[in-house]
């Protein structure tokens, strides 16, 4: 006879606070005229602002794990602060996207809707705590996704990204499934909390067929962060989708599935540690060399940090390389995927907003000659470039140094300086970016195109920008999150 016990419905309650205003917002777009299309922004916009203010409540008050819905789903630090991260960034996407779908004559509901739902596919992969989880909040974040880069219905590269993104990322989701049916064959449980004991009590040919799985299991995560060598689709993506669309998957999704990551491996196969550590190894190494290296020779600027993400991501993985022998190595890696995704987020909300009216500025030429054109923006973005390439004071130089001192800690000196050395070779054109900006004049094509950006879009790009150098100046208290979620 199965024992059932109740779930606590309200663990969840976010998640279905946001499931439930997508549905109505899905709903009331049926009936309501065009015209009141607004109205229903600023609805979505309240919803992640009270999604936001749930999750926090929860933080503020839940001190120990809870895990329910017959083990499926955990409501702990990691997954709350992953949770505000996801929200905040979303809420900043959605403001991002509001001129560049206007002008691109996107179906604006559409776009946010979508949005949401993707949202609601993040929060659940942060709580997932089984495999059967982690699978419904993937499938839940990737077909929205799909959807919002073909959006732009006249655009055929567009439409190629979209089908591209498609088809990789059903082969990543069946590399996925294949894995999961492999260890649940051999341990007969899809819980992250049982997996780890029982793994160490199997017999050396179950344990070959659990290192098989875990290889399975890792493709399919690393297809999710876009690390080498899972990462073909991200150029082509970032460059095809509409730069609103660009930006939300840039951001937002990195945390997530950075998050199961940490549960999948951490928490669920801390006993084969060593093997998964060894693959990482290699595809950070291969992430940060073929990001960086490919980035030099690009000439479109969301290829060039649709490289630079890769890298990034390499970058990341040092944190859990180290993570098992240097007591910061997963919070240092939890900072710095937190501190991209900030500095990502408005690198890719200048390039949307120099695209608002029309015309895609999406070439490093375009920014030929903007500090003339305008110096704030211009300044904003040298901010975010220097973030990104790890120049002091910015929140990027402080990451980089926190992944290093655990590297260190770890007796990985060799893998410290090989880092070193892709983060200066990174910083190439990172800079050349504002060397066109300050150093160059404008070319004749863009020179008279008007940078169109409203008081509200000045302010969140402000804001955005502005909190990279802020949190390099006083890094301590989301360091302090990230080792608060991790222990």
């Amino acid at each position: 006879m199965l024992d059932f016990t109740m779930p606590l419905f309200n663990l969840a309650t976010p998640e279905i606070f946001v499931l439930t205003m997508a549905s109505i917002i899905l709903l009331v777009d049926v009936f309501v005229p065009k015209k009141f299309g607004d109205f229903l922004y600023y609805v979505v916009l309240l919803t992640l602002v009270g999604a936001f203010f749930l999750v926090l409540q929860q933080f503020n008050t839940i001190d120990e794990p809870v895990v329910t819905f017959s083990g499926g789903y955990v409501v702990d630090k990691l997954a709350l602060l992953t949770k505000l991260f996801v929200l905040v960034a979303s809420l900043f996407s959605f403001l991002y996207a509001k001129p560049y779908i206007t002008s691109r004559h996107i179906v604006q509901n559409d776009y946010y809707v979508l949005g949401l739902f993707a949202v609601l596919g993040m929060m659940i992969m942060a709580s997932a705590y089984s495999f059967l989880t982690i699978y419904l909040g993937l499938e839940l974040l990737s077909l929205p996704l799909y959807a919002m880069v073909a959006l732009q219905k006249d655009s055929q590269k567009a439409t190629e990204a979209a089908m591209k993104y498609f088809v990789m990322g059903a082969l990543a989701s069946a590399l996925l499934l294949y894995g999961i049916s492999m260890i649940y064959g051999v341990t007969k449980t899809i819980n992250i909390a049982d997996l780890g004991s029982i793994i160490n009590q199997l017999s050396f040919n179950d344990s070959s067929v659990v290192m098989l799985s875990m290889i399975f299991i890792v493709a399919g995560l690393l297809f999710k962060l876009g690390a080498v060598p899972f990462h073909m689709w991200v150029p082509d993506v970032y460059d095809g989708a509409p730069a609103s669309v660009t930006l939300f998957i840039a951001s937002a999704p990195k945390i997530a599935a950075f998050c199961i990551t940490i549960r999948v491996l951490v928490e669920g196969m801390p006993s084969v540690a060593v093997d998964w550590q060894s693959i990482l190894v290699v595809v950070s190494i291969l992430s940060m060399f073929g990001g960086n290296l490919l980035a030099i020779a690009q000439k479109n600027i969301k290829r060039m940090l649709a490289y630079s993400s890769i890298a990034h991501i390499g970058y990341t993985l040092l944190g859990l390389i180290a993570g098992p022998d240097a007591i910061n190595g997963y919070s240092a890696a939890m900072f710095y995927i937190a501190t991209y995704v900030i500095v990502a987020m408005g690198a890719f909300g200048v390039i949307t907003i120099m695209s608002s009216e029309g015309v895609e500025l999406d070439k490093l030429e375009d920014y030929r000659g903007l500090n003339a054109r305008n110096p704030w923006l211009a300044f904003l973005m040298l901010i975010l470039m220097f973030s990104m390439a790890g120049i002091p004071p910015t929140v990027g130089f402080f990451a980089k140094l926190g992944l290093l001192e655990a590297l260190v800690d770890a007796n990985y000196v060799w893998l410290a300086v090989l880092s070193l050395i892709f983060a200066i070779v990174g910083a190439y054109y990172y800079l050349r970016v504002v060397m066109y900006m300050y150093f160059e004049e404008p070319r004749a094509e863009t020179a008279n195109v008007k940078i169109a950006m409203s008081g509200s879009t000045l302010a969140i790009v402000s804001v955005n920008s502005i909190a990279a150098l802020g949190f390099g100046l006083l890094p301590s208290s989301l360091i302090d999150l990230c080792r608060i979620s991790i222990v």
